[in-house]
């Protein structure tokens, strides 16, 4: 069997998480609830959850998917160097963002999604896996083929040649010579 891939799971946790955060500081502050300011707070902190963690990382093994739009984001966070490659960093960086939201609540959710994906974070740093880009490959062109420089002239299916129609500037009288003799029966 296959070796899970913790960081991939955390990334989609954490993201999410930080939709949810944000959305409950967003109800948190229309609502002027007490202690809003926790949730102004959630407000930024979900902001830079779901930009911190919108690029996807490289998987060791089988294709990366790239999100929509993530090559900007990837840029960014590469910037940081191990400050958002290191995986302990991250699941401490989620741990303390998430503890404010905790004491409201309108971002108890977002608070609670945000913890678990910073204990995933920690099982993927704790087994040695840590965040790599997903950079733009070149894509290699190959010589187009002789077949498809020249396609075939007739639509499919083809007969064989022998039962292929003549064509009429090979034929005097007929438009062609059917080898299948046709006879009608009385």
């Amino acid at each position: 069997m296959g070796k899970i891939e913790w960081a991939m799971w955390a990334n989609e946790q954490a993201l999410a998480s930080g939709l949810i955060l944000l959305t409950g500081g967003i109800v948190g502050v229309a609502g002027q609830f007490r202690g809003w300011e926790f949730a102004a707070y959630s407000v930024a902190a979900g902001v830079f959850v779901c930009l911190l963690e919108y690029p996807r990382g490289k998987r060791a093994k089988g294709t990366s998917v790239e999100r929509t739009g993530q090559y900007c984001f990837t840029v960014c966070v590469k910037a940081f160097g191990p400050l958002t490659r290191n995986y302990y960093v991250r699941a401490f960086l989620h741990a303390a963002i998430c503890v404010p939201g905790g004491f409201m609540l309108a971002t108890v959710l977002g608070c609670v999604c945000l913890g678990i994906a910073s204990l995933i974070y920690l099982a993927a740093a704790i087994r040695g896996e840590h965040w790599e880009p997903i950079l733009p490959r070149k894509e290699v062109r190959k010589p187009v083929a002789e077949s498809i420089k020249n396609p075939p002239q007739n639509p499919p299916p083809r007969p064989p040649p022998e039962m292929r129609r003549k064509q009429a500037k090979d034929l005097e009288s007929a438009a062609y010579d059917n080898p299948v003799s046709v006879t009608a029966d009385e």
